[in-house]
């Protein structure tokens, strides 16, 4: 399947899930006039938005003041974007119900993507960079063993989950993948998982954008988007705004980071053996560290990802 003419694909609400189809999406009455929304942010949140507006029957404009660049990267771009589910290794959730939003929305995530990847291969007209790869989970004791149940119940979660392919729980990972024995890890479990080259996939979602009739405005809006929610969606003729600004959100200490530090390396063999799946020794309570590594894609000129927290 190729995306050069026209994306033979969209996004759909199927009950109370968002699910990824093959297909041009329903034509809209056209005796009933188009409504317009506004999205302000050109991230992930705001393209991921306006694709689904736009296969909804909506007409979409995208206005932000940086668009991905891969030599200046935005927020989107710098992103780990391995797939985990929460609550995740690096990063805590505080709230129960951010908690239980994230859960539904990660398999959604999940679908789609192991749908993309399957309906359209990456040797295809443009590279959407979205590939599975085994993700494997570390642990220097039995999960049954630990203080807190937090991590079992997680792994049990997992396995009740019947779209979450290759699910493996064996001792027996920590030798297949050389594990160093001085870490003490005794614990592990697997299982396939989305790890997306946000470079690639950031490009192709603007490109799908663009084919779908997204308009893009290169713009800075300055102070806070609550103060002009009547005068800038009227300015653009829609009838809705979206705030997708994400961190960028001028004054609002209820958005902030969760995750932790990531540094780039050249992920080609020469320094330390090549990383092909996602590795993860999880949350240390004595250290307060945690590490993780990740392939973004299988290109030798690329980076892949490490991330320590504390």
């Amino acid at each position: 399947m190729s995306i050069a003419s026209s994306p033979d694909f969209f996004l759909t609400r199927l009950g109370d899930e968002l699910v990824l189809q093959e297909g041009q999406p329903p034509q809209a009455d056209p005796n009933v006039p188009r409504k317009r929304i506004l999205i302000v942010g050109g991230g992930v949140t705001g393209f991921t938005t306006a694709w689904a507006f736009l296969d909804a029957g909506y007409d979409v404009t995208v206005i932000a003041e940086r668009w991905a660049d891969p030599k200046n990267r935005i927020t989107s771009q710098i992103a780990g974007a391995l797939w985990e589910f929460p609550p995740a290794v690096c990063g805590k959730h505080t709230d129960v119900i951010s908690l239980h939003n994230s859960k539904r929305w990660c398999m959604t995530a999940y679908r789609v993507f192991d749908k993309l990847q399957a309906i359209m291969p990456r040797s295809d007209y443009l590279d959407h960079g979205v590939q599975m790869r085994m993700a494997n989970f570390f642990f220097d004791q039995k999960m049954e063993n630990m203080p807190d149940r937090g991590q079992l119940d997680k792994y049990e979660e997992i396995v009740a989950q019947n779209d979450i392919k290759g699910v493996r729980r064996d001792a027996n990972i920590v030798t297949e993948h050389k594990v160093n024995q001085k870490t003490g890890v005794v614990d592990a479990y697997q299982h396939l998982a989305p790890v997306i080259d946000t470079d690639a996939y950031m490009h192709w979602l603007r490109f799908v954008l663009v084919c779908k009739g997204a308009v893009m405005e290169t713009r800075r809006v300055n102070g806070d988007l609550l103060d002009q929610e009547e005068t800038l969606p009227a300015e653009y003729g829609a009838d809705a705004i979206v705030n997708a600004t994400g961190l960028a959100v001028a004054g609002d200490a209820s958005v902030y980071p969760l995750r932790g530090a990531l540094i780039r390396v050249v992920n080609d063999g020469s320094k330390f053996p090549k990383v092909t799946e996602a590795l993860a020794v999880t949350h240390d309570d004595k250290t307060k560290t945690l590490y993780s590594s990740f392939p973004r894609n299988d290109n030798n000129a690329h980076p892949w990802w490490l991330g320590p927290t504390t």
